[in-house]
């Protein structure tokens, strides 16, 4: 950590890696070099690049008018310095008699000199709360009222008010105060009498002693923002002292005093050079106040702290005086809540700092936030979370929260979040021709629990077990590791199998055939794996029914069943001729096509050949009139006419013909200096009538005319185009 000058860190970091950011605010009443009360520093691998230093602020001269006087005069002013006030020509004061110098500033606003002061009407009345000293209708300038709170409310601001040239200044607020006191603190040989359960804040209870006790101090407690104050003391009244009054003050009155005084009396008396009379109380040998002719210092009239709420800033106040500061709606008090006037200046001085909304919440492992509340209406996206706002989070099944279950936003930061611990386990579950070595019954948040398996079988899955959050992940099984006999299949049967076998080990085989009219669809073996039988062979029904019937024709030894393979011949009744195959095989559950009988006028024979082309059909000797077949080009080529042709009174119709196909000339391209315009073209083969785009390789330039480039292919030829350098 760098050495800080005047300043404290922002952070509880204490190990700060390269490129770290610390950030630093100054001291109250201190600033860093560029005038702010904030700054950073980064760490790098030379050190820190600067060091987090403070000096005390200052405040400059005021402007003020021409009839004001001010003192000290001085050319530097500095933090907890006091500007006195006076005005010339016996004008009159108008505001403070005195500013201090704040970190802030000035505080408050200088006064004005007035001829002329106008007087106040009666004094304003304050909601729920009254004034302790006045019923006056007219009040002078200068003149101060003091208010206190009902029971039940807390004062806010000053309280004091004051007549101002014909205004009063700010009043304090009376804030509703829920806190209660629990039992009243017992009073040694005294008694309390009250019968009201609970106390709020601002009542009091009354206390007096037995017979033969004096009370010393206050004759009541009273509840304070749930605390009672000091309770008083009853004293044996034999052993109450008196009071004497110091000689060595100097006295203008009282002339002749006594020597002695009783507890509770009371002393009035006037300091030589003063015209001010002072009272004091004994107290059980003291004064209450301390009987003194010295000066006692006073405090400037209050500052007006930036985000508070107004209040009266031009009434002086005693040693040990406090005021509690008010912020306003959209600000929060830091730091002391009570301004306290000590040794003549204003001390602990309270910040209203911005309620900072805060962005989202942090991101817990295993946990949600599951409501909020807050102090107002939250804002739309992006999500802000206004200063004040609770969240609480709540855990996943098996998970439980360590630390406190809401987070708070603070001035745009969260307080740190929970987190979420999985749950232990019980003992892992057992499982059948398993073992579990060392059980034990108790494992925590993500152990791991391993299983073997008896001989003969092994693990089907993962061999161990995991906790998560109070459950275990699924066990595995231990499965065996020979079969049983091989399994039966529909139309099947094993081959070479020994019937008494009952035991098959782990990667033995068993092979099986069809039974008569069924063939084999795939595989036809099993193999024993991990004590099953892997494999299902499928026998497929592939015989035939009874031959197609052909008009004309007689079929020797029919059958109404037909295995694949078997044939089946045909022969036409005289005069009529067979065109077409004479026999039909069954194939795989279906008949090839039969033939026709049909008279011999006009049948053709085989159909005719064609170039890099054939017909799809297997050919016959005869084809009936009214035939057609249909032809099909070898790749490449390009069918021209009409795909079939028909048998009409013994002659075909005219066949089509296969158009040659271009093949691209690697040879030709490097000899002309071209190359295929598209470079994902690898279009070496192009069907006749087919086009294709040519380019100069880099480097040369075309001597063909532009056109040439685009050649389409021709009767298997292609004309190139040339490039040269």
């Amino acid at each position: 950590m760098p050495v800080f000058e005047n300043a404290r860190a922002r952070s509880g970091s204490t190990w700060f890696k390269v490129n770290d950011r610390l950030d630093y605010e100054c001291q109250d009443g201190y600033k860093n070099g560029d005038g702010h009360t904030t700054g950073s520093i980064v760490c790098r691998h030379s050190g820190w690049s600067g060091t987090p230093s403070c000096h005390e602020k200052e405040c400059i001269v005021p402007d003020i008018e021409q009839n004001l006087i001010a003192l000290p005069q001085k050319e530097k002013y500095f933090i907890g310095d006091v500007l006195k006030f006076s005005c010339r020509q016996r004008l009159k004061l108008v505001g403070p008699d005195s500013i201090q110098c704040y970190n802030f500033g000035w505080s408050p606003d200088p006064p004005t000199c007035k001829e002329e002061v106008k007087p106040c009407g009666p004094h304003p009345q304050l909601p729920d709360g009254t004034a302790t000293n006045t019923q006056k209708e007219e009040h002078e300038h200068g003149e101060v009222v003091e208010y206190v709170c009902n029971p039940r409310f807390l004062l806010k601001g000053s309280q004091k008010t004051q007549c101002v040239d014909g205004e009063w200044t700010s009043l304090p607020r009376c804030i509703e105060e829920d806190s209660t006191c629990e039992d009243i603190p017992g009073i040694v040989h005294g008694s309390i009498y009250s019968q009201e359960r609970p106390y709020h804040h601002g009542e009091s209870v009354q206390v007096t002693c037995r017979e033969g006790f004096t009370l010393v101090g206050p004759r009541s407690v009273t509840c304070l923002k749930g605390k009672w104050t000091q309770p008083p003391e009853c004293i044996e009244t034999g052993n109450i002292k008196t009071c004497k009054l110091p000689r060595s003050l100097e006295y203008k009155t009282p002339r002749s005093y006594k020597v002695d005084y009783d507890h509770n009396e009371q002393v009035n008396y006037t300091c030589r050079r003063r015209s001010e009379q002072k009272h004091s109380v004994c107290v059980n040998g003291r004064w209450d106040p301390q009987v003194n002719c010295g000066e006692i210092p006073r405090c400037a009239p209050p500052p007006q702290i930036p985000r508070s709420q107004n209040m009266t800033t031009t009434v002086n106040y005693q040693e040990g005086e406090t005021i509690s500061v008010l912020c306003q709606d959209n600000s929060v008090i830091l730091e002391a809540g009570d301004l306290m006037c000590q040794g003549g200046i204003w001390k602990s001085v309270p910040r209203c700092i911005e309620k900072t909304p805060c962005s989202q919440p942090p991101y817990i492992e295993h946990g949600t936030v599951s409501s909020s509340r807050s102090e107002g209406e939250e804002t739309l996206e992006p999500k802000l979370y206004p200063h004040g706002t609770k969240l609480r989070y709540v855990c996943e099944d098996g998970f439980k929260i360590t630390g406190r279950h809401e987070i708070t936003c603070h001035l745009g930061r969260w307080s740190s979040p929970p987190q979420c611990v999985g749950l232990p386990c019980g003992p892992p579950p057992l499982i059948s021709n398993g073992a579990a070595p060392n059980r034990k019954n108790r494992y925590e948040y993500g152990e791991e629990f391993m299983y073997h398996c008896a001989r003969g079988f092994i693990i089907h899955g993962p061999a161990s077990v995991i906790c998560s959050g109070g459950k275990w992940s699924p066990p595995p099984e231990c499965i065996k590791t020979t079969c049983p006999s091989p399994p039966s299949f529909d139309n099947a049967e094993p081959i070479n199998v020994n019937k008494n076998k009952k035991v098959y080990q782990s990667g033995e085989e068993v092979a099986y055939r069809c039974r008569q009219y069924y063939q084999m669809d795939g595989p036809n073996v099993v193999r024993c794996m991990t004590g099953r039988w892997i494999g299902t062979p499928t026998c497929r029904d592939n015989s035939c029914g009874s031959p197609p019937i052909v008009e004309h024709a007689t079929i020797q030894n029919r059958k109404t069943r037909y295995q694949s393979g078997d044939r089946v011949r045909y022969e036409c009744m005289k005069p009529l001729d067979l065109f077409g195959d004479v026999e039909v095989t069954c194939l795989n559950g279906g008949w090839t096509d039969p033939p026709q009988c049909k008279e011999s006028r006009g049948k053709c024979g085989p159909p005719p050949t064609i170039d890099n082309g054939d017909i799809t059909t297997f050919p016959s000797a005869n084809y009936a009139p009214g035939d057609s077949v249909e032809y099909k080009c070898q790749a490449y080529y390009k069918l021209q006419g009409n795909r079939l042709i028909t048998c009409r009174d013994g002659e075909w119709s005219q066949p089509p013909k296969c158009l040659e196909a271009c093949v691209v000339s690697e040879e030709m391209m490097e000899k002309r200096n071209i190359q295929l315009k598209w470079r994902d073209d690898k279009k070496l083969y192009s069907e006749s009538d087919d086009s294709l785009e040519f380019t100069c390789r880099p480097g040369y330039r075309a001597v063909s005319p532009t056109p040439a480039f685009r050649v389409t292919c021709r009767a298997g030829k292609l004309m190139y185009p040339t490039c040269e350098k």
